[in-house]
């Protein structure tokens, strides 16, 4: 089996060198996907081109997974989850919450990851085992045990109807806490949550790739990371030990997983 530090090397590797790209160009085309809120540039496609080349370079029989339609099947038993821009529409905007998030999987568990945040300069990063850290030092979540003082983190949906739906639940969630925060990046909200930035996080129809490396990486600093119910699209949730329970139970009563 591959060496996930060695795997954790050369995501960074790979991430880093698309985080050039994407600090010095700006798009040149803006394009939709799933619906007309949904944004890809030709510089997405373009840093995965050059993530993905990257890997396969150093690692020839991999798999690779890619948001931007980079798939492949490999042969070696590690396969690449890769979001070379998350946050497309912050980065259009330049809206300051966007980056790149690479994951390592080994026999479809993910063993290593990296996010890097763009326009903070932070590099996020985990192995399965050996806990997460933010730019080479060791982070933990935050010690949250009160919803009542919880800052929550949430994501919304592409999609009209499932937005409305998102809001109904909202108005059971946002009551029964410190306060909720929207960055427009899973990835970079699942590194809040290890780092502490932020309580807890959940969202609907997450991709692998908007969860791959991110999930990893809060699960390693000691939050807990699963989903709630058993229904598609998954809703994934984040959060410390001590206030993982009630606050399941508060999106369940939500209706946090229609």
């Amino acid at each position: 089996m591959a060496d996930p530090r060695e795997l954790l090397d050369l995501a960074v590797e790979a991430a880093e060198d698309a985080a050039e790209l994407l600090r010095t160009e700006r798009p040149e085309t803006i394009d939709t996907k799933s619906s007309g809120t949904d944004l890809v540039t030709d510089l997405d496609r373009a840093a995965e081109a050059r993530i993905v080349g990257r890997l396969l370079d150093a690692r020839p029989q991999d798999g690779v997974l890619g948001e931007e339609g980079g798939e492949r099947t490999g042969s070696s038993g590690v396969r690449w989850v890769v979001d070379p821009l998350d946050g497309t529409t912050n980065f259009v905007y330049d809206y300051p919450a966007y980056g790149v998030s690479i994951a390592a999987e080994a026999d479809g568990e993910v063993v290593a990851g990296v996010v890097v945040d763009l326009t903070r300069g932070h590099r996020f990063t985990a192995v399965r085992g050996g806990g997460a850290a933010r730019d080479g030092r060791a982070i933990h979540v935050a010690p949250a045990t009160e919803l009542a003082t919880a800052l929550i983190a949430t994501g919304f949906s592409y999609d009209r109807e499932t937005r409305g739906r998102q809001a109904e639940v909202l108005t059971t969630v946002l009551p029964a806490v410190r306060d909720l925060r929207r960055s427009g990046s899973a990835a970079l909200d699942l590194c809040s949550v290890a780092a502490g930035r932020v309580d807890g996080f959940w969202e609907r129809g997450l991709a692998p790739w908007d969860r791959a490396a991110g999930g990893l990486i809060a699960a390693e600093a000691g939050a807990r990371v699963d989903r709630l119910g058993t229904t598609e699209p998954l809703t994934l949730v984040a959060a410390p030990p001590g206030l993982y329970d009630a606050f399941t139970a508060l999106l369940e009563a939500a209706g946090a997983a229609f």
